[in-house]
């Protein structure tokens, strides 16, 4: 297979964009398709009790993940910048040190990880009856974060060069084999959620080989030994940009695991249901990250060809598509939500009915904001893509500010309802702060010029 470039600095904005988004959408729709895998075949042959579990470990290991994430993400700005500055050295001195650095925040997430999952799932008082489960999965998982590690630092350096072909080809690939060993694994071995955790990452696994074999076909990605020297000022301007995208995920994460308490506390009844809709959450989510994905590797290397005028055209089109994407899957989720989640339930029927209920009201609140966590990515990702991942970082912590604020006070006033509004006013939050930081940060490009921006390191990370 072929490996791709894509060099966005030149033709219509919205063909680049939307070109660069489908095979991400596509591939990330696969890539949810573990999870969602995961979570039918877990909630129908091994029961409500193992759904619920699934969910109370959810927001740590998202928590512990966006870590991971967050750094590579941060890490592909900087390759994206040096690949539109058609700077061969610095991009295979960017990779290399990248590499690196990701090595280090894997090990230490996975050992800090490891020790302390136990104590914080009884910290947020897991029901009793699922706490080993969840204790079980996140164990695997966590285990595994150097196989999750590899593939999204593979991935992000494939997108900041404009490749997202191959990524889609590894989800495509990965997703098969997740579904063949969930089968396998939970059905027919019996082992559970347990079962689930191996499958995803043994898939996961997969597609990182698959995304590092295309990377070694690539000769200006070839690195020789002076690329692995670490090299103090890179390492930090490399920091300067992943660490407060990484802290941006910790601190929703942190949020996240405020409403996983409250939730907790209504049983593990209302947990299956809030699982059943987070699972189906990440397909509503696909179009919004594959939009942020392209927006970001197209502003940053528009940024580092000095072309804010396309910035500026880029952006207002990704907001129109992802918009317009947006309304598209909230039509369908209102229509076809209920029979989607039902084949995450299975059990005694009244139960089943129950858990069936909390999760489409919770469904049906999410799908008719969708609009505004679509503009949120698109917002969000421009400014990383043009350098600034404080204002982001910062939008996260209005989310976890508004997400925390309601969960704890409205379930007081309203019952478990006040619980579904957590999510949307972390939202709206966010995209208020992103869009003025967003329109800000253009005026002060046009008046003073992209190239300092994309030519100083030290600029480079500071907000606008």
């Amino acid at each position: 297979m072929a490996t791709q470039t894509r060099d966005m600095t030149q033709g219509s904005p919205a063909k680049l964009i939307l070109l660069f988004a489908l095979p991400l959408m596509l591939g990330n729709v696969f890539q949810q398709l573990y999870t969602v895998v995961d979570t039918i075949v877990v909630g129908q042959f091994v029961g409500v009790e193992a759904l619920a579990a699934l969910g109370s470990a959810e927001w740590l290991l998202y928590l512990v993940i966006g870590i991971i994430t967050g750094v590579t993400q941060g890490f592909s700005i900087l390759i994206a910048q040096r690949f539109g500055a058609d700077d061969q050295a610095g991009l295979r001195r960017a990779i290399g040190a990248s590499a690196l650095l990701t090595a280090i925040t894997t090990v230490l997430a996975t050992g800090l990880s490891l020790i302390v999952l136990r104590q914080v799932l009884v910290l947020l008082e897991t029901p009793a009856n699922i706490l080993e489960m969840a204790v079980q999965y996140l164990t695997v998982m966590f285990a595994g974060l150097p196989v999750i590690a590899g593939y999204n630092l593979c991935a992000s350096v494939l997108r900041a060069i404009g490749n997202s072909r191959t990524p889609l080809v590894a989800m495509l690939c990965a997703s098969g084999i997740n579904v063949g060993l969930d089968l396998l694994f939970v059905i027919v071995f019996r082992w559970g959620v347990i079962g689930a955790a191996a499958a995803t990452l043994i898939a996961q696994g997969f597609a990182c080989a698959v995304c590092f074999f295309a990377m070694r076909k690539l000769p200006y990605v070839h690195l020789d030994r002076q690329d692995w020297k670490p090299q103090l000022s890179l390492w930090g301007h490399l920091m300067r940009l992943a660490m407060p995208m990484a802290f941006q995920n910790i601190i929703i994460g942190v949020g996240g695991l405020v409403v996983q308490y409250v939730i907790n506390t209504f049983g593990f009844i209302f947990v299956a249901g809030f699982t059943a809709t987070n699972k189906l959450y990440g397909i509503l989510e696909v179009a919004a990250t594959s939009f942020g994905f392209a927006m970001a590797t197209y502003t940053g290397q528009n940024l580092g060809a000095g072309r804010i005028d396309r910035i500026k055209a880029g952006t207002r089109k990704g907001s129109q598509m992802a918009v317009g994407t947006a309304l598209v899957i909230t039509v369908c989720m209102l229509a076809l939500g209920k029979p989607i989640l039902g084949l995450f339930i299975s059990g005694e029927p009244e139960v089943a009915a129950q858990v069936l209920e909390i999760a489409y009201i919770y469904l049906a609140v999410m799908s008719s904001m969708l609009f505004i966590l679509y503009l949120l990515y698109v917002y969000r990702s421009a400014l990383q893509g043009m350098g600034d991942t404080v204002i982001p970082m910062i939008s996260a912590i209005v989310e976890m500010i508004m997400r925390m604020s309601v969960v704890l006070i409205l379930p007081k006033v309203m019952g478990q309802n006040g619980v579904y509004l957590a999510e949307v006013s972390a939202w709206i939050g966010a995209v208020a702060l992103l869009t003025t930081a967003y329109y800000v940060r253009i005026h002060r490009l046009e008046r003073e010029g992209a190239g300092n921006f994309a030519n100083n390191p030290e600029e480079e990370g500071q907000t606008g």
